[in-house]
């Protein structure tokens, strides 16, 4: 009887100091105990450091890692969804190369899966080495998140999970881009369980994860699974005519009831700004939808794998 096989999905952008002691944790895992056997395909977002050595390394020692490699960076979401593509296991574990997440994890993912659960989420239940503040704002972006799109996400996010084979398959068919990975495989449904972690401190390097990134994957979440810029936009179109409407009935009523002459420059410069400013801030809102039809119409591919090994 063939020993069913569990990929371990990890993207990696400059993490040489990471990945050794990654692939030795996962190796010391009692896998016969488990019931299964491993491979670990390491998406190499083009790294600039030690990391293509590193990884050529492993694939060298070890034939169960495998490995792809980017043309250019094109970001950790493109990295996992090239990783999940390549995939062949029965389930596969997204696991991030840093060791915060911690692969001694990996069986009560499984254990949950076994159950029945086709996706399976480890939730934050605690981070280390992250201040209150941090956390405090994990919190609230995760609540808006879920409110606008209407989707049941944990109150500290997640990035470390197990998807079953017909979740995969299912992600092949939606070949979207400028999204969240996240956010599509909740949109697939499917049966979900999730099971509580602590998200430990990095273990070397400096985090690649920059306010930058995070701006453009909250535009990705919201615009790519809500309705709510749209509607929020009517919103305060009507409102700002209700405005504009009691505003000029104020005026009407003062100058002919009483006789109080209109100032000019004052109330209508002011007008015109805040309209001014709240149109332009419409026009974005409406060009992020374009941009994304726009992008999606040139039909370019996600990602370009430069080269790969063992696979």
């Amino acid at each position: 009887m063939t020993t069913p096989v569990l990929s371990i999905v990890t993207p990696a952008f400059n993490e040489g100091e990471n990945l050794l002691r990654l692939h030795e944790r996962i190796v010391a895992m009692d896998w016969t105990s488990l019931g299964m056997d491993f491979e670990l395909l390491i998406v190499d977002d083009h790294s600039t450091d030690s990391t293509p050595e590193v990884i050529a390394r492993l694939v060298a020692r070890d034939a169960r890692v495998k490995t792809i490699r980017f043309s250019r960076n094109f970001g950790s979401h493109a990295a996992l969804t090239a990783g999940l593509e390549h995939a062949t296991g029965a389930a596969a574990v997204v696991l991030a190369a840093d060791l915060q997440d911690p692969p001694e994890t990996i069986p009560a993912l499984v254990a949950e899966w076994r159950k029945g659960a086709a996706t399976v989420w480890a939730v934050r239940g605690g981070r280390e080495g992250e201040s209150l503040q941090t956390r405090l704002t994990a919190r609230i972006f995760y609540s808006l998140i879920g409110r606008m799109t209407k989707m049941s996400m944990p109150p500290q996010g997640v990035d470390f999970f197990l998807l079953d084979r017909a979740v995969i398959e299912a992600l092949r068919l939606a070949p979207e881009r400028n999204t969240s990975l996240i956010a599509q495989i909740q949109w697939l449904g499917f049966t979900q369980a999730s099971l509580s972690y602590t998200k430990q401190a990095r273990a070397a390097g400096r985090s690649k994860w920059t306010l930058a990134k995070r701006i453009k994957l909250s535009l990705d979440w919201v615009v790519g699974f809500s309705y709510f810029p749209i509607r929020f936009m009517s919103a305060v179109g009507m409102l700002f005519a209700f405005l504009g409407f009691l505003y000029a009935l104020f005026l009407i009523v003062r100058h002919f009831v009483f006789v109080i002459p209109v100032e000019g420059w004052t109330s209508l410069i002011s007008v015109v700004l805040i309209t001014s400013g709240v149109q332009l801030m419409m026009l974005g809102v409406l060009g992020e939808y374009l941009w994304r039809s726009f992008d999606a119409s040139r039909q370019r591919p996600r990602f370009i794998i430069e080269r790969r090994r063992g696979l």
